[in-house]
């Protein structure tokens, strides 16, 4: 993988986040790879899935990238994510390379890290 690819990979999971923090759902479900968007058919189930399942990467209060690894052959951005009470949980961007070289969000599972911070 090279840097370019790094960079993209960062900028698809930040553009994502901020997609979710707008309330632009259409924006968010353009970075999902193929498989997922055809999985939730609509940008409107997808957001409703992100919302009720993963809430802090819907509304995190606080936002922190870490490496990129590889998990089950795919690249995975890894994020440390506060949510709105304060807990603390990592989540791990799988990354799909498409057929024209672009990258898409392939998924994203939840770590819980286990912490909770107060203020």
């Amino acid at each position: 993988m090279t840097p370019a690819d790094r960079e993209t990979i960062h900028s698809l999971v930040q553009l994502q986040l901020q997609a979710f923090q707008d309330g632009n759902a259409a924006e968010a479900f353009s970075f999902a790879s193929p498989s997922i968007q055809a999985q939730f058919g609509t940008p409107e189930t997808f957001v409703d899935m992100v919302k009720t399942g993963y809430p802090s990467v819907y509304c995190p209060r606080s936002v922190v990238f870490e490496e990129i690894t590889m998990v089950q052959g795919l690249p995975a951005q890894k994020v440390m994510l506060m949510s709105a009470e304060g807990e603390l949980v990592r989540a791990i961007y799988l990354m799909q390379q498409q057929p024209d070289a672009s990258w898409r969000i392939h998924g994203c599972f939840l770590i819980p890290v286990g912490g909770k911070t107060t203020g």
